[in-house]
């Protein structure tokens, strides 16, 4: 039986923003994003929070590389491409093998909302999704009054597909969500050249 991997690690570019699968050394900045958006994004992820460590984000950082090496999840850390800046996390996980879909997920720090970064990156993550990863579907689900995040899945190419009820837990309460997806036919012909790949 063979494990159907995408290339490790993966870097993407537009020549403004950069994906890339975490390294070991990113865990001190990592850790810094994070707490600087606790008191925004930790609303809907509770990890964020101010207390957010080196030694948390280097567990997380060991959890993204044994998720791709076993091909379950691809985690990128969304990088400023000319100052190689932290600017957040984008992540293709809860890949479902058999039907060859996955969810995107994504956040981005205080400092970098408002410039475009998240739909850049997700224009590239889709990229890769539809190529080297070989998935067919990409979901987005956002909780239902997380605006920013529902409005980012809109400008990322998601298709609204409706709401589902108590889809996501959210600090342990079940709350209504926004289900969104991309196939690879919602994509620019020209989507795939405006990458750059590096190993």
């Amino acid at each position: 039986m063979t494990i159907d991997i995408a290339p490790y690690p993966q870097d993407l570019t537009d020549g403004v923003v950069r994906l890339r699968a975490y390294r070991d050394e990113d865990a001190d900045a990592l850790a810094d994003a994070i707490r600087e958006s606790s008191t925004s994004a930790g609303r809907w992820i509770p990890w964020a929070t101010p207390e957010y460590d080196t030694a948390t984000a280097a567990d997380w950082i060991r959890q993204c590389k044994a998720a791709w090496v076993m091909g379950d999840g691809y985690e990128m850390v969304i990088l400023d491409e000319h100052s190689g800046r932290i600017l957040g996390g984008m992540g293709l996980n809860q890949r479902n093998r058999e039907h060859g879909f996955a969810n995107l997920g994504y956040w981005l720090r205080v400092s970098a909302r408002g410039r475009g970064n998240v739909t850049r990156a997700g224009k590239l993550a889709l990229a890769f999704a539809f190529g080297s990863a070989g998935l067919t579907r990409i979901e987005i689900v956002a909780a239902h009054d997380n605006w920013p995040s529902r409005k980012a899945a809109k400008r990322i190419g998601g298709t609204f597909e409706g709401l589902l009820r108590n889809r996501l837990k959210i600090n342990t309460n079940a709350v209504d969500a926004a289900m969104y997806s991309v196939v690879p036919g919602d994509l620019q012909p020209a989507a795939e050249h405006i990458l750059s790949r590096s190993t």
